[in-house]
């Protein structure tokens, strides 16, 4: 008898730990891990107009070509990584069907396609407080003037390399973390928030 693979997320034992820290903050902090999201890490020549326009009709949307930002359409996603670099993230095991929309845009243009989904798990932090939480581990400005919704970064959160990414509502972050510095991530995310939890006498 074959014993089923049970996939298991990077971050599976912080779940409680998470919901706890909600509840400590009530609210004003809530950490959850996304895992699974399909990631495709795309590499083009953004000044070959066809090729871009072929891509935008087969993804639905164009790839950002202004710095550290964001477009999307419902749940697929281009972040700018680079001039001629984005992380395209969808739902949970697409990965087949967004690297086939874009080799479809590629149509035989020069291009790289490669699945990294295994590499990073996903965390969403989100509330009041999430805004100075992130400010205590990353250099880069937050405020919502410069990294409003729609922005990016690749930075260091401490010593950890992650993807920074302010969505839509305006109190909310997603971070993509190499799965090797996940628990890194989580034990410094809420060893950081005991500050904001009103029992904390610190």
């Amino acid at each position: 008898m074959i014993a089923e693979a049970v996939r298991r997320s990077p971050l599976a034992g912080y779940r409680e730990r998470f919901v706890a820290l909600s509840a400590a903050t009530r609210g004003d902090l809530v950490i959850r891990e996304l895992p699974f999201l399909s990631q495709i890490n795309f590499r083009a020549d953004p000044t070959d107009t066809s090729t871009t326009h072929r891509l935008a009709s087969s993804l639905g949307f164009a790839l950002p070509v202004v710095p550290n930002t964001v477009t999307s359409l419902r749940e697929r996603r281009a972040l700018w990584l680079g001039p001629d670099e984005w992380l395209m993230v969808g739902p949970v095991d697409q990965e087949k069907a967004l690297a086939q929309a874009l080799r479809d845009g590629l149509e035989g243009a020069f291009g790289s396609i490669v699945d990294v989904s295994a590499n990073r798990t996903f965390l969403e932090i989100r509330g009041p407080k999430a805004d100075d939480l992130l400010a205590h581990g990353v250099a880069i400005d937050l405020d919502n003037r410069s990294f409003g919704p729609g922005r990016c970064a690749e930075t260091l959160l401490a010593k950890a390399q992650v993807i920074i990414e302010r969505v839509g509502d305006d109190q909310a972050f997603h971070l993509f973390v190499r799965a090797s510095f996940a628990a890194y991530v989580a034990d410094w995310l809420l060893d950081a928030a005991l500050e904001f939890s009103p029992t904390h006498d610190g």
